[in-house]
């Protein structure tokens, strides 16, 4: 008994921090990612001793957590008088601005294929790990994952879009200041 605690400890400690970005990736909120992680490591506790894969089962577990916590209607309700709204401001540095584009463009996408996208190319599953993990034919995973990255294409298309017209705003206005 004492060395199946220590196993899990072992494995919490290893895996909590991945198994957090897994989850804030796929529902873009960390209070809801850490609800989902400490729900699934719960459940993954009771199980330990039967589980033969506690890898698989964690993230397995995690993903849906983490859609089932963006799916609940409070979630759903935000007071606006109690929060700012969340914009992305870059820090001038191109590569972390690349990635605020592209986690606000994931956050638009369907929980559904934001999980399929996260799975394959932030855990970088193949097509028949992530249909195992989120419990859909391969055929699904193939047509979500091409129907993600299109939606992610087009809106981060849009983005460079709508920053090329605002810098175009801005020089006219400097021009005449």
């Amino acid at each position: 008994m004492k060395s199946d605690e220590e196993d899990f400890r072992r494995f919490v400690s290893a895996r909590l921090d991945s198994l957090r970005g897994l989850a804030y990736l796929t529902c873009g909120d960390w209070q809801a990612a850490e609800d989902a992680v400490s729900s699934s490591l719960a459940k993954l506790y009771v199980r330990w001793h039967k589980v033969t894969s506690p890898e698989r089962y964690a993230t397995r577990m995690v993903v849906r957590a983490a859609i089932d916590e963006v799916r609940r209607p409070w979630r759903r309700e935000r007071s606006s008088s109690h929060a700012l709204p969340e914009t992305a401001q870059p820090d001038g540095s191109d590569s972390i601005n690349e990635r605020l584009r592209v986690r606000h463009a994931l956050r638009q996408l369907p929980a559904g294929q934001r999980a399929v996208l996260v799975l394959r190319f932030y855990e970088g599953l193949s097509v028949e790990e992530a249909a195992d993990v989120l419990g859909r034919s391969a055929g699904t995973i193939k047509s979500q994952t091409a129907r993600g990255l299109a939606t992610l294409r087009q809106r981060l298309a849009a983005q460079d879009i709508a920053l090329a017209e605002d810098l175009k705003e801005e020089y006219s206005h400097a021009r005449y200041a």
